[in-house]
């Protein structure tokens, strides 16, 4: 799987993908993850990628003739099944969304910046538009990698252990049971002795019961259909 990110400050991409899972799914060559810089695409002597908004108003708006000419040229390369855009308008991300796109086999991100991307980059190239909560960033970089280490881990061969992404919290609609590891008392606070009971059939009974409950008690909201 092959991630095209476009991004006007590059940089802030390199750590998040060069440790880790995303780090061990780039050396297995499952997934390939490519940073453009912006500014490589601009024409003027300064490099700008940005212009006053049209009607006035405060902040800089990115300008669509630096954008249109990187999607263009990546998209003589290969075709993309989404171009997502960032934005906290888009659609909340979650874990059904990145379930469906860890099926795809070629993704354009673009990150914005300032007061945000002339409309006409929306509108002629974006087929998607995802956001990572409700508010706002300094620009789409940070989103672009939660998005990017979400689907990632999901592709078969990144996790050591493929059912474990299987067992994550949303997957289900339920948030994931608590977890305890050695030692099994640890001064009076002991792990619950269904863990150590090598009982699989209670163990599981017993998983499902405390997630419904970390569910129901902390985002009920998941319960509600």
């Amino acid at each position: 799987m092959r991630f095209d990110i476009i991004s006007v400050l590059p940089d802030l991409l390199v750590s998040p993908f060069a440790h880790s899972i995303l780090q061990r799914a780039q050396k297995k060559g499952i997934a390939e993850i490519v940073v453009h810089n912006l500014r490589d695409y601009a024409t003027n002597r300064q490099k700008s990628v940005d212009d006053y908004p049209y009607g006035g108003g405060s902040g800089m708006v990115m300008s669509i003739a630096p954008f249109a000419s990187c999607i263009e040229s990546l998209k003589e390369k290969r075709e993309y099944d989404e171009v997502i855009f960032m934005s906290p308008d888009g659609e909340t991300f979650n874990q059904t969304i990145a379930n469906e796109l860890s099926g795809k086999g070629n993704i354009m991100i673009l990150c914005g910046h300032y007061k945000g991307i002339d409309q006409r980059i929306r509108d002629l190239f974006v087929t998607r538009e995802i956001s990572i909560g409700d508010y706002v960033l300094s620009g789409g970089e940070l989103p672009a990698a939660v998005l990017v280490d979400a689907i990632v881990r999901l592709i078969p061969g990144v996790l050591n252990d493929e059912t474990s992404a299987l067992s994550d919290s949303f997957q289900g609609e339920l948030l994931d049971a608590p977890v305890y590891t050695r030692p099994a008392d640890w001064q009076g606070h002991k792990v619950p002795d269904v863990l150590l009971s090598g009982h699989e059939a209670k163990i599981n009974e017993w998983r499902h019961e405390q997630a419904l409950i970390r569910t129901q008690t902390r985002r009920p909201d998941l319960l509600e259909d």
